[in-house]
C-alpha cells in the first residue's frame, strides 16, 4: 500500500509561485501514475496534473496549462508541482494521487494524500 504526504501549502499572493511536494512512502512507488488534484470550498474535486510512472508523458487540466508544472524523482519518491502566475481561483486543498494509468478522473486513482492548502490572496 502507498502511502501519500503532501507539503509546500501556504498563503501567496496573486502572481506568485509555490511548489507542492508529495512523498511517497510503500513498495514500488515509480510502477505508479501520480496525479494532484485540488477541492475548493462546495466545489467538486478537479483534475490538475497527472505524471506517467517514468515521468515521459504530463497531462494538465485546462485552468492550469501553461502555468503549472508536474514532475517526479523516483530516487526520492515524490512528485511535485511547480505552480507560476497563483490566480485566487486557484485557491483550495489540493491532494496528491497514485494510480495504475495517467487519467483525469478522479476514480482512476488508488491512494490519496490527506492535502495541503493553498491560498492565493488578491
Amino acid at each position: 500500500q502507498v502511502q501519500l504526504v503532501e507539503s509546500g501549502g501556504g498563503l501567496v499572493q496573486t502572481g506568485g509561485s509555490l511548489r507542492l511536494s508529495c512523498a511517497a512512502s510503500g513498495p514500488s512507488f515509480s510502477n505508479y501514475a501520480m496525479a494532484w488534484f485540488r477541492q475548493a470550498p462546495g466545489k467538486e474535486r478537479e483534475f490538475v496534473a497527472t505524471v506517467s510512472w517514468r515521468g515521459e508523458y504530463t497531462y494538465y487540466g485546462d485552468s492550469v496549462k501553461g502555468r503549472f508544472t508536474i514532475s517526479r524523482d523516483n530516487a526520492k519518491n515524490t512528485v511535485y508541482l511547480e505552480m507560476n502566475s497563483l490566480k485566487p481561483e486557484d485557491t483550495a486543498v489540493y491532494y496528491c494521487a497514485a494510480g495504475r494509468t495517467t487519467y483525469s478522473l478522479s476514480s482512476a486513482y488508488n491512494y490519496w494524500g490527506q492535502g495541503t492548502q493553498v491560498t492565493v490572496s488578491s
